[in-house]
C-alpha cells in the first residue's frame, strides 16, 4: 500500500481528466484531494469512484463557511460519500457545526487556518488584525482544536508552531504549499519541501502541479515518495 502521507491534488477541470491522472499515477499514490474547482465537473462522482472502485482515500477540500445550521447539513450530506478528510474554515462556530454534521461517520474535519497563498499584505487588505502570520495561524489552530477539529490545514512554515501546542498531540496537521526541490512556487507564498514539512510536524503533505504537470506523473509522485522515505 502506498504511503498515505502524500496526498495528490487532482486539480484538473473535470472528473474524467482527474480519473485519467489517477490512473497514470497508478499504485504510487493512495490518497487524493478533490477541490472546489472540480465540484461542478463531477468531483463528487470522482470521489466515490476512486473510493469504491479503486480503494483510494479521499480528501474533499471544500473549505466550507456559512451559518452553523447550513454547515452542519452540508457536512452531514458529504459524509455519505465516505470521504476521509473534509475541510471547513477554522472559525470556531463553523468547526463546531461541522463536527456535529460528521458525528457517527469516519470523516475527519480539518480546519483551515490561513490559506497558504496569503501573506501579511493579503491579510492587511482583508482587514485581518495585525500580527505575525505564524502567530495568527497558531492561534487559529488552537481555537479550532478547542472547537473539536480533528486537525488543521496550515503551511509547512507553521507546522512546528502548531505541533508545539499542547492540544495538537492527537490532531492532524495537513500541509499544502509543498514543492519538491527545484519546482516552481506558482501561486503559493509559504512553501517548503516534502521532507522539511514532515520533519516540522506535518502528518500529510499535499502536492498538485509538480505531479500533474509532469511529463510522467507516476515518476514525479514516486520521486516525492522516495524523498519522504529518505
Amino acid at each position: 500500500m502506498a504511503d498515505d502521507r502524500l496526498i495528490v491534488a487532482l486539480d484538473t477541470g473535470d472528473a474524467l481528466s482527474g480519473l485519467n491522472l489517477a490512473q497514470r499515477i497508478g499504485d504510487a499514490v493512495g490518497f487524493y484531494k478533490i477541490g472546489l474547482g472540480m465540484l461542478t465537473g463531477g468531483g463528487l462522482a470522482l470521489a466515490r469512484e476512486l473510493k469504491d472502485d479503486h480503494d483510494k482515500r479521499i480528501f474533499l477540500d471544500m473549505k466550507l463557511f456559512d451559518i452553523g445550521a447550513t454547515v452542519e447539513a452540508a457536512v452531514r450530506g458529504l459524509t455519505r460519500f465516505g470521504i476521509d478528510f473534509l475541510t471547513v474554515h477554522g472559525d470556531p462556530h463553523v468547526v463546531r457545526a461541522a463536527m456535529e454534521g460528521a458525528a457517527g461517520s469516519e470523516t475527519r474535519i480539518l480546519a483551515v487556518t490561513i490559506l497558504t497563498s496569503l501573506d501579511r499584505d493579503d491579510l492587511d487588505a482583508s482587514l485581518m488584525r495585525q500580527g505575525d502570520v505564524t502567530d495568527l495561524v497558531q492561534e487559529r489552530a488552537g481555537r479550532a482544536f478547542e472547537a473539536g477539529a480533528d486537525g488543521v490545514i496550515a503551511s509547512p512554515h507553521e507546522a512546528a508552531a502548531i505541533r508545539a501546542l499542547g492540544s495538537s498531540s492527537d490532531r492532524l496537521i495537513v500541509t499544502p504549499g509543498v514543492r519538491p526541490k527545484g519546482a516552481l512556487q506558482d501561486d503559493q507564498k509559504r512553501v517548503s519541501t516534502p521532507r522539511a514539512a514532515l520533519d516540522a510536524g506535518a502528518d500529510h503533505i499535499v502536492v498538485g502541479r509538480p505531479i500533474w504537470q509532469a511529463v510522467d506523473p507516476h515518476a514525479a509522485a514516486q520521486a516525492i515518495m522516495d524523498e519522504i522515505a529518505g
